[in-house]
């Protein structure tokens, strides 16, 4: 394959050290949140370079199931060892960690220094970004795998225990609580002073911020787990009724359905869009470029294994992780496949692009960073 550069991990664990990275590139945006931005949109602020090597690896003896965050120098992930790790951005060693007391399959999101996740116990911290201590903390009803959005102060989570809610950032005082008649798996997006929550009884609520009123809620066709991505003024999220849905905001309702005329499987991926096309992956195997304008298939593309990684479009690419352990690269035009790194470890995190670099976590442990390749001699005395 042209532009494949397939790679195994035990090759590369067995050259990698940590003295080998050079210092994390500058001037690049952040990656705060679990989709990169308030409307979730999946999208990285730059391109990355064509070719990519892992620059670091972090290893612990458990497992990563979210997303990490990226902001400056650092990088954090949350663990089902139930400690959340910053790590040094250039060079991937540990700064602090923090104990949760509870596995976490809920991505960081970062505001004004504070770090806010949930746990699987149904607790909800805040914790200081710099050093780790923390900040407070909230009980919800039951486990927390939506990751948090923050606006205005507010910070927006769905629970387990069949709600969303909003809490004071500075604090962690309850704003209000919606509650709904299924799970809140996903994360809520931010759009036009609301919050958009997709659940598990197939509704998509949109909720005003300020006050916790519903402002309309439009059925799915079917429960969801995703997250829903925002672009100009639609909502896009897949459900476990095989489809995915296109939703226009202000006027509360569907504007197309996409489902594969063969392949009938459930979406627990998130897709990522840059309002010309949706791409998400698909317990299928399969990852799915939608036309974001009508719902046609504009291409689609066979992973060999299950994607709940959620995609990240960067320039003209956009980058998953596989349940095989792969981390692929596709041509957006396409869905050509233009790179690809086997880790050897089933992936279901999502990935986090900043400062011309990518970061994923496989379900055994390792949190692997990649960037442009190390040019030759860097390290030689």
């Amino acid at each position: 394959m042209t532009g494949d550069r397939s790679r195994s991990a035990a090759a590369v664990r067995a050259s990698l050290v940590l003295a080998l990275v050079a210092a994390a590139p500058a001037g690049a945006g952040d990656w705060p949140t679990f989709r990169g931005d308030a409307g979730s949109s999946g999208v990285a602020d730059e391109a990355l370079p064509e070719r990519l090597e892992p620059r670091w690896v972090f290893e612990i003896e458990d497992g990563f199931q979210s997303g990490a965050a990226i902001v400056g120098a650092r990088v954090y992930a949350g663990s089902t060892d139930g400690q959340l790790y910053a790590l040094d951005f250039a060079s991937g060693a540990p700064t602090w960690k923090y104990a949760a007391g509870a596995a976490i399959a809920s991505a960081p999101a970062l505001s004004a220094g504070v770090v806010f996740f949930g746990d699987a116990q149904g607790t909800f911290h805040a914790v200081d970004g710099v050093g780790g201590q923390r900040k407070w903390t909230f009980k919800a009803g039951a486990e927390i795998v939506s990751s948090a959005n923050v606006s205005e102060g507010n910070v927006l989570f769905g629970s387990h225990d069949q709600s969303l809610y909003c809490l004071a950032a500075a604090d962690g005082s309850l704003r209000w609580k919606v509650e709904t008649d299924g799970l809140v798996y996903g994360t809520p997006a931010v759009w036009s002073g609301s919050a958009v929550s997709a659940g598990c009884d197939g509704l998509l609520r949109v909720v005003r911020i300020a006050d916790g009123a519903v402002v309309r809620q439009v059925p799915l066709g079917g429960y969801a787990g995703a997250s829903p991505a925002l672009h100009s003024g639609r909502a896009f999220v897949g459900n476990f009724e095989n489809q995915v849905v296109a939703v226009d905001l202000e006027q509360g309702r569907i504007v197309w359905t996409y489902e594969h005329p063969e392949r009938k499987f459930p979406f627990l991926s998130s897709a990522a869009t840059d309002g010309k096309l949706v791409v998400v992956g698909g317990r299928d195997k399969v990852v799915h470029g939608v036309d974001a304008a009508t719902g046609q298939a504009r291409w689609t593309y066979p992973a060999g294994s299950r994607v709940d990684s959620s995609p990240v479009i960067a320039g003209d690419r956009v980058y998953f992780g596989t349940e095989g352990g792969e981390v692929v690269a596709l041509a957006l035009a396409t869905g050509k496949a233009v790179w690809k790194f086997d880790t050897g470890a089933a992936i279901a995190a999502s990935p986090a692009v900043a400062g011309g670099r990518l970061v994923i976590g496989t379900t055994e442990g390792q949190l692997y960073c990649f960037g442009a390749p190390e040019p030759a001699g860097a390290n030689e005395p």
